[in-house]
């Protein structure tokens, strides 16, 4: 930039003037969320809202600044370069050879730039912008600190096109044809005019830091915009302050007790439609000429292929061509075991993964369900508060919350259940796989009876049977819980003693 004048930037949600050195120009103003803690027992992790954020970029720029003492504009391009690590940039910059380091990241060092800066020629009244080939006052132009000059007008254009179009924010390069230097965050923010497609540019580089930190997570929750912030990296859940619950690892909902790579292959499995393929194994055949997929829709073994370029007529029992097929003497009737193995293979596969498949899908359904039987609960007791003045009078909004406690555990072991299945379908049998069973089978029993009874049984509640009711689904839950905790524990333990055995899926 060719002005003068010192440009201040805000930290912390406060004003602090920069009279001296180049400032950062991100400003956590632009973002309006309060910031809330949650801490577990076992896995500490912050939750915090976007204005946060750009407070912990910014503070790490300030870090870095005071270390290596070049302007934090372009202590911002450097970590973006080497992703966010201080350390990686600081032993580059200090291996002795940090004119590469600048030229890697496509930035002109600063030392040489403010060498330059003092050998500025007289200003002249007006000059030549090269993109709109118009005169231009001097104090019109803008260039870079590779040295490439054009109007103000040109520069916000291509900014706002860029940034609003394209979504670029972190590889804007100079206007100039064949150079490559980045614009710089001071030189963008001074020439952008609409606040909005500052906002948006701001909001690009938060999101670029979010995904470049292994610390901080996105909430996966559609319309969430806080972010987690973690002491170290693991496969634990966290829950937002929007109340979603999520895996830190692999962002996916919590998937207790399998792991990331497990629920990844099962995920990928079904996504393939891996099930359509067996059942193509299964039941059809390859034209032996064209390999062409066949499936037999008749009494008859002479078949003919319908592709028009091969019409090939071959036996359907052992794939031989048809006019030589009554000549083998090794033909139909001799009993080829390889392929009877194949088939009978196949489909058991097909069997077996459609037992584990239809079982995860139902608890999915069940669980889609149960997520809302706590609002229609709710306004069934509100529904009898209204019409019985009784229950009215008698009866708390703290009274009732026992079927919100009971919903929210009826949920979670329904989870927990769910991904049970993907377990079970990837797990070896043996005598450990055995003991898993027999927990899940307790799980699911206790799971469908707290879920009948929710279902059923409150309907009929009156303030003479409430008492009961409430006991009654509190002893259900409790259990519920505990054959929960009994199925979890026994996996951990299998994880750490590495009792478990995988099958090839």
């Amino acid at each position: 930039m060719d002005s003068d004048d010192d440009i201040n930037y805000e930290s912390d949600s406060k004003t602090e003037a920069c009279a001296d050195e180049e400032c950062f120009c991100l400003d956590s103003e632009f973002f309006s969320d309060s910031d809330k803690m949650d801490n577990d027992d076992e896995f500490s992790y912050t939750v915090l809202s976007t204005a946060d954020v750009v407070d912990v970029m910014l503070n790490l720029i300030k870090e870095v600044n005071t270390v290596v003492g070049i302007p934090p504009t372009t202590i911002r391009i450097l970590l973006n370069h080497f992703n966010w690590d201080p350390e990686k940039m600081y032993d580059k910059y200090y291996d002795g050879d940090p004119d590469s380091l600048f030229k890697a990241a496509h930035v002109v060092n600063p030392m040489t730039a403010m060498s330059r800066s003092k050998m500025k020629s007289a200003k002249k009244n007006s000059e030549l912008c090269e993109i709109c080939f118009r005169k231009i006052p001097f104090n019109l132009m803008t260039s870079l600190a590779c040295g490439h000059r054009f109007c103000t007008e040109c520069w916000t254009t291509y900014l706002t096109t860029k940034i609003m179009d394209q979504g670029e924010v972190q590889s804007i390069p100079c206007f100039a044809v064949d150079c490559d230097i980045l614009v710089d965050d001071q030189t963008i923010m001074n020439l952008l005019v609409d606040q909005n497609v500052k906002l948006k540019y701001q909001h690009l580089i938060t999101n670029n830091f979010i995904s470049c930190n292994r610390l901080l997570r996105h909430c996966p929750q559609p319309g969430c915009s806080y972010i987690i912030k973690v002491q170290y990296v693991d496969a634990r859940p966290v829950t937002c302050a929007c109340g979603h619950v999520f895996c830190f690892k692999c962002s996916e909902n919590w998937h207790d007790p399998i792991t990331c790579g497990l629920l990844k292959k099962w995920e990928k499995k079904c996504h393939d439609d891996s099930a359509t393929l067996s059942w193509i194994a299964a039941n059809t055949k390859k034209c032996p000429c064209c390999n062409v997929r066949i499936e037999k829709n008749g009494g008859c073994n002479h078949m003919l292929c319908k592709n028009q370029n091969c019409r090939f007529e071959f036996c359907w029992l052992c794939l031989r061509a048809w006019n030589s097929h009554e000549f083998q003497w090794d033909g139909c009737n001799r009993y080829n075991e390889e392929t009877s193995k194949s088939k009978e293979q196949s489909r058991s596969a097909l069997d077996r993964y459609l037992f584990y498949y239809d079982r995860y899908m139902n608890h999915v359904k069940s669980l889609k369900f149960e997520n809302k039987l706590y609002t229609f609960v709710e306004g069934k007791i509100e529904e009898m508060k209204q019409k019985n003045t009784a229950w009215k009078k008698n009866i708390s909004w703290n009274e009732t919350q026992f079927i919100k406690k009971a919903v929210d555990i009826l949920c979670e072991c329904r989870q927990t259940l769910m991904y049970t299945y993907v377990f079970a379908y990837y797990l070896t049998k043996n005598n450990e796989s055995a003991i898993f069973e027999a927990n899940q089978h307790d799980l699911q029993t206790a799971v469908e009876q707290l879920s009948e009874y929710l279902e059923h049984y409150y309907v009929d509640i009156s303030l003479d049977s409430l008492t009961a009711f409430k006991q009654s689904v509190q002893d259900k839950f409790r259990y519920c819980d505990s054959r929960r905790r009994v199925l979890l524990n026994h996996v951990y333990e299998g994880y750490d003693k590495g009792l478990w055995k995988y099958a090839e899926s």
